[in-house]
């Protein structure tokens, strides 16, 4: 493991961004990029944000709202363009990008202009209808290759279907795939195919490229051969983002030619599979069959064993034993219950015999007496408390009334005494 450096030659993000940014501002200075605009966002400030691709890579890039109002040409997704601008960073992200400041079509936006048109008029003549495309056999074993014999793609194809174990036959229709004349060679081998006839799935195609080495497969005679051709036709023409006229005309569209042998030795993959999973549930119910006649056997030699004499005889004894246990427990469970019974009788009768009913009356007899007590004036008188009486014995409870040299008689607990009012 390194050895940490000195803190002093350690740079922050910022700082070593901020580096980054300037050799890169400085080295590269202003250049020319051509490339697809995509991801194109127009900002309500006027700025246009969008990046440029190729098959490769790709680039973010903005224009600013000055530059852009001087600009001619109109950016889209999809438009093919040449850009002059500045590389810079955006430190906050670390992302480099570049600063457009002229934006110039480029010759295969005109050829993507041409390719539109052309895919409008051929619409409209029907030739890209869902109704006219047909399915591929289930299984293609005679595949027919419109592509150059020279070409990786047809290497990839071959090695591909050998390797998924197809063992069909393959017939090479060679053409060239770009340049001059490259569309008619393609065209008249694809009318010879439907010519000769025999073929199950006739592929057209070829590796990937940009959109001038593709645009054999955009010519309006190879896609009118395609659509007309008797046998049905795997359009597999450059890489997954590449699309020609040829796709929307044949009668399935393949991303690449390693796609269609996948397509193709799939399908037949998928038969081989179909018979070999034939062949597993035969010999799985053949297996099953010979098992259930089997358990069948078993099962009538044990119905046989439980019919022998001494086989009875031993179940005999077994019922007898469960029974004689059974009612053993019974017994026991009912002689419980009757013993409960019995408590619960001679509970009731304590409680309903005179001697417990004469306790409970005294009992409640003597709570009566307490209560009457506490509540008598002899009750009253013990607490300290005097009774006091007029001449004719009755209590006097108020001092009015009351008149001086008046005789009153006061009652205490231990006796009474005469008083005088004065």
């Amino acid at each position: 493991m390194p050895a940490a450096p000195e803190s002093d030659r350690i740079e922050s993000v910022t700082a070593f961004t901020r580096r980054v940014k300037g050799l890169l501002e400085t080295g590269l200075g202003r250049t020319w990029v051509r490339g697809e605009v995509s991801n194109l966002r127009l900002q309500s400030s006027g700025h246009c944000y969008f990046s440029l691709k190729d098959a490769g890579a790709q680039l973010s890039c903005v224009l600013f709202r000055g530059d852009a109002a001087r600009q001619t040409v109109r950016l889209r997704d999809g438009a093919q363009v040449m850009v002059l601008g500045d590389i810079s960073v955006y430190e906050a992200r670390g992302q480099y990008q570049l600063i457009v400041r002229a934006v110039v079509e480029d010759g295969e936006g005109k050829l993507q202009q041409n390719f539109e048109a052309l895919k409008r008029r051929l619409a409209a003549e029907g030739l890209f209808e869902a109704e006219r495309k047909r399915a591929l056999p289930v299984l293609p074993l005679t595949v027919g290759f419109v592509t150059s014999p020279t070409g990786a793609a047809l290497q990839d194809f071959i090695r591909i279907m050998s390797r998924r174990g197809w063992r069909g036959r393959l017939v090479v229709l060679p053409a060239r795939v770009q340049g001059a004349g490259a569309a008619e060679e393609i065209a008249a081998m694809v009318g010879l195919a439907g010519r000769l006839g025999g073929f199950d799935v006739l592929v057209v195609g070829r590796g990937g490229g940009s959109l001038e080495d593709l645009w054999a497969f955009n010519e309006e005679v190879v896609v009118r051969a395609v659509a007309t051709c008797p046998v049905p036709v795997i359009s597999a023409v450059g890489h997954e983002i590449d699309f020609t006229l040829s796709d929307f005309a044949a009668d399935v569209r393949a991303e690449t030619p390693s796609g269609a042998a996948e397509l193709l030795s799939s399908r037949y993959a998928e038969v081989v599979d179909r018979v070999e999973t034939a062949r597993e549930n035969l010999d799985a119910l053949a297996g099953a069959a010979i098992d259930d006649r089997q358990a069948d056997v078993e099962s009538i030699r044990a119905r046989l064993a439980l019919l022998e004499p001494r086989r009875q005889i031993e179940q005999g004894w077994l019922r007898r034993d469960d029974l004689a246990g059974r009612l053993q427990v019974a017994w026991r469970g009912a002689w419980q219950a009757k013993r409960a019974e019995l408590r619960e009788a001679q509970a009731a009768l304590a409680a309903r015999s005179p001697e417990r009913r004469i306790e409970v009356a005294s009992h409640q007899l003597l709570g009566l007496w307490k209560r009457l007590q506490s509540a008598s004036p002899a009750s009253v008188l013990q607490r300290g408390f005097v009774i006091m009486r007029d001449e004719a014995g009755k209590p006097v409870a108020r001092r009015d009334g009351l008149k001086g040299g008046q005789s009153l008689r006061a009652e205490f607990h231990d006796g009474q005494v005469d008083v005088e009012v004065l």
